[in-house]
């Protein structure tokens, strides 16, 4: 299974619209805010793995 990594770049009510950071690329993926974690914020750093968003570790 892959592992993706994306960056909170807005928040709009009930979406999140994620920019991936792991490969180069400008497209921006519109998530339902249901599927991510409840804290995130504008900035926060995610991790796409089985099917699912957990915040990303701080390296």
């Amino acid at each position: 299974m892959e592992t993706w990594f994306y960056e909170v770049v807005s928040i709009d009510g009930d979406y999140a619209n994620l920019k991936r950071t792991d490969v180069e690329s400008d497209d921006l993926k519109l998530v339902a805010r249901a599927l991510l974690p409840a804290e995130i914020t504008e900035g926060s750093k995610l991790k796409y793995e089985w099917m699912q968003y957990s915040l990303a570790q701080e390296a």
